[in-house]
């Protein structure tokens, strides 16, 4: 089975290219955490704007308030293909780093990956 891959794109022969089911739910979650609330115009509430966060001081209450809103986003978009184990935010520098760690409701398949924001 596969999805329309994110972002989307043409594939070599000229179709709309296509993921994997692994692939695809990790393209979800990393919607999810780079849309801004009110870019999607069916949507205004979908995302929780991790790029906006970008050009803020990077700090611990930071990395805090990002975790939160990241666990909030994920369980209110994507609650019922996965489920949310941990999240941790690590502001390092200029960067800051979203670790997901969650399992895929329709395989059971526990998943761990790495989302970070540079500016």
């Amino acid at each position: 089975m596969s999805d329309i891959a994110f972002p989307l794109r043409i594939d070599s022969r000229g179709r709309t290219a296509r993921a994997g089911r692994q692939d695809h739910v990790r393209q979800l979650v990393e919607q999810v955490l780079f849309t801004a609330p009110g870019e999607r115009v069916n949507r205004p509430t979908f995302g929780c704007g991790l790029l906006q966060l970008v050009f803020q001081p990077n700090s611990e209450p930071l990395a805090v308030a990002v975790r939160v809103t990241v666990q909030a986003a994920l369980h209110e978009w994507l609650g019922d293909l996965i489920s949310v184990d941990k999240v941790e935010v690590r502001a390092d520098e200029e960067i800051l780093r979203v670790t997901v760690a969650y399992t895929v409701r329709a395989t059971d398949e526990a998943r761990v990956d790495e989302f970070r924001s540079t500016p």
